[in-house]
């Protein structure tokens, strides 16, 4: 048997992007589920449904033959000796996800078709790297806007320009390129957001509750909805990461469809 270091490396790479990518959706997927469940009990606090029973502040659940009870807590008295961040599974995954992609496109010299392609491979590289850093600042710019603060408005304009940015891809790049083109681009708004929407907030968070001080709500809240938008854009990259494997779906239209209706699906699993 031959060695070869690329396929080795693919190899390698694949294996880490699916791992690292099953623990970072679960985790999503199941704070997610979790958050529903509190915003259930909030919900019948208000509305005084438990009758003259004190209301629920946990969720409690069973799994592979143990009992977990969750407890919710905006101000704690006391801070945990350690907190679990969940912060690795999405820089892995990302991390993964683009030195594959670089190495099978990039290197393998595959973002153009074969046969009469419409730009040079080098520009197509060039209007890659381009594409993944404004994909990110559109979206940050778009949704950090006042603007913005109508959701539905901020979807409808979301779901144009993603639309319109498919349409460019597969105009440019072959078929198989431009799914995981705008795959890399949601992924990249994801960890993006984890890294540097979310995760500066709840460290600030930790450092006001450490000092006696109640953190910043609103800031909460906006970090919170950043963990929103990945719920959504979540299901449509792991439909575009499998698309090399169902050539039926190369088309700009059908992956804007497809996309809408991941944004479905994630909506039911959030209120499931």
């Amino acid at each position: 048997m031959n060695f070869d270091l690329n396929e080795w490396i693919n190899l390698l790479l694949r294996w880490g992007h699916v791992f690292a990518g099953i623990l970072w959706v679960g985790t999503t997927f199941y704070f997610t589920w979790l958050d529903g469940r509190f915003a259930e009990l909030d919900e019948q606090k208000q509305s005084g449904a438990g009758g003259n029973e004190p209301p629920e502040k946990q969720v409690w659940m069973v799994h592979s033959g143990g009992f977990y009870v969750v407890e919710k807590l905006k101000n704690p008295n006391v801070l945990p000796g350690k907190l679990h961040w969940f912060r690795w599974e999405a820089a892995l995954t990302w991390l993964t996800g683009i030195l594959l992609f670089m190495l099978v496109y990039y290197h393998g010299r595959l973002l153009v078709e074969t046969e009469d392609p419409r730009i040079s491979q080098g520009t197509a590289l060039v209007l890659s790297v381009v594409l993944l850093a404004a994909g990110w600042l559109v979206y940050d710019v778009m949704w950090s806007s006042r603007l913005f603060a109508n959701e539905k408005i901020g979807v409808a304009v979301s779901y144009a320009l993603l639309v319109g940015t498919t349409w460019l891809l597969f105009h440019f790049f072959a078929s198989r390129a431009a799914c995981l083109q705008l795959g890399a681009m949601l992924g990249t708004i994801m960890t993006a957001n984890v890294w540097m929407r979310i995760l500066p907030v709840q460290r600030r968070m930790v450092g006001a509750l450490s000092q006696g001080q109640v953190p910043d709500q609103a800031e909460a809240l906006r970090a919170k909805a950043r963990s929103k938008h990945n719920t959504f854009i979540v299901l449509p990259v792991v439909f575009l990461m499998l698309s090399y494997h169902y050539p039926g779906t190369y088309r700009w239209w059908i992956v804007s469809l497809l996309i809408l209706l991941g944004w479905g699906a994630a909506k039911l699993l959030r209120r499931a």
